[in-house]
């Protein structure tokens, strides 16, 4: 039976993946998975030490993203490309809206996307994986000492949406994205903020009335995406 158009694909979020990152998660909608990682480490960019006292001002997150050579139907080649750096640079923007680095300086979170199988929605799951990861991180360099502040500020999960045949449609596999006239990725908070929008006319040009469904659609999407990250975030 076909998904309807406004319902989210079955996601499953599992914490403690084995890894040695401070946190690790593997998450699934539908076909589609990615294990994200979240490494601490006790040092910033340049960028971030003040030049008169040589301390740093802050923390910092950032986002590496790839896909693995058997995600694909055929071989996906390792390497970064022009895809990939975009994806990492919006998985960075995204986490860090979810973080007050000022309450971490001189600490880092580098998050690692990893997508296993790709079955559509591969940057919007990075970014809704990365940040459970990334909460479970920050809260072993709390426990370590690194960070003695609370720097989260709330969850950031991301969703895609879409005009599939003319209709507004949540969370694109491959077979809706690809035939999509329309294709939306939306990043949110959890105080119905948006982080960022990304929206193009695939086959065409849409509306205001069909923007205005689209985000409303992915308003909902995060909302239930959110839910999923508390959840996971409170089972051991």
């Amino acid at each position: 039976m076909a998904r309807p158009k406004d319902q989210l694909r079955p996601i499953t979020i599992e914490r403690d993946f084995p890894s040695h990152a401070a946190g690790s998660v593997m998450i699934a909608a539908g076909e589609t998975r990615v294990l994200c990682t979240a490494s601490v480490s006790a040092d910033v960019p340049p960028f971030l030490i003040d030049k008169e006292t040589g301390e740093p001002r802050s923390g910092w997150v950032t986002a590496e993203y790839s896909m693995l050579p058997g995600s694909t139907v055929g071989r996906k080649k390792r390497g970064q490309d022009s895809r990939a750096t975009e994806i990492k640079r919006l998985i960075g923007r995204a986490l860090r809206a979810a973080v007050d680095l000022e309450q971490m300086p001189g600490v880092s979170v580098t998050c690692d996307c990893d997508v296993f199988k790709a079955d559509g929605g591969t940057r919007t799951l990075s970014i809704t994986g990365a940040y459970v990861a990334l909460a479970d991180a920050i809260a072993k360099a709390k426990a370590d000492g690194l960070i003695e502040g609370d720097p989260l500020l709330g969850e950031v999960a991301a969703v895609s949406v879409g005009i599939c045949d003319g209709q507004p449609c949540l969370d694109l596999d491959y077979e809706l994205d690809s035939t999509a006239d329309v294709d939306m990725n939306v990043v949110m908070n959890d105080r119905g903020q948006f982080i960022e929008v990304q929206g193009t006319g695939e086959a065409g040009v849409f509306d205001r009335a069909q923007l205005d469904a689209l985000l409303d659609l992915a308003t909902k999407g995060v909302g239930r995406l959110i839910e999923a990250q508390r959840k996971a975030l409170k089972d051991k």
